[in-house]
């Protein structure tokens, strides 16, 4: 388990700058992904918790975005270059080193969770344990929305992403896995494509009852 980790962990370290300079301003150039995250941050904000962790932040941009939208978030990210260039771009935000399957949060703190193609290296077999606590640390009535590759197929589907190997998930497959997590999914965007690969952009908006 803690092999693919160090893989991916060093694989983001070694591409900071790149990927800040290429996803820094991507929500600019994808509408249907940056209003996915304007309802999530609307739906926070209405359970009347605006504290919200985005897991797997990167380079900080979409915790950004979230304060922006009126939440209380902070940025949560394994790579430890990914969060000090994070801490260098938003010096009024807070970005820690954390790992999504041990999230240093307290039990049921949280109003929401993003996380935005930060699961998508977790191998299939380790991803209801990382479900599980995402749940642990959302208060009820807490918002998940996660944003993965997604494929037609029945199964997920290994691939080589640019950083490091990645999986694809069929809508309905990581749907399932979210309500066996306690969550209930309630909206879903697919969108075409992602990437020259033909994976459609999947975004799954979950709440824990």
């Amino acid at each position: 388990m803690a092999e693919h980790r160090d893989e991916t962990r060093a694989a983001y370290d070694g591409v900071v700058e790149l990927y800040a300079s290429m996803f820094a301003d991507r929500m600019e150039a994808h509408p249907f992904a940056r209003n996915m995250i304007g309802t999530f941050a609307e739906l926070v904000r209405g359970t009347g918790n605006p504290r919200a962790a985005d897991v797997g932040c990167g380079p900080g941009h979409l915790t950004a975005m979230l304060c922006e939208l009126g939440l209380d978030a902070f940025g949560l990210d394994l790579s430890p270059g990914m969060v000090d260039h994070a801490r260098r771009a938003h010096p009024t935000l807070r970005f820690d080193e954390a790992r999504m399957e041990d999230l240093p949060i307290e039990d049921g703190a949280l109003g929401g969770i993003l996380a935005h193609y930060s699961m998508i290296h977790t191998p299939p077999d380790e991803l209801p344990a990382l479900l599980a606590e995402q749940v642990r640390v959302l208060a009820s009535g807490g918002l998940l929305l996660v944003s993965f590759f997604g494929t037609d197929g029945p199964e997920p589907i290994r691939f080589d992403h640019k950083v490091a190997p990645a999986y694809s998930w069929p809508a309905d497959r990581f749907a399932a896995l979210l309500t066996e997590a306690g969550l209930v999914p309630f909206a879903r965007l697919l969108h075409d494509p992602a990437s020259e690969r033909g994976f459609l952009d999947t975004h799954l908006l979950a709440r824990r009852p």
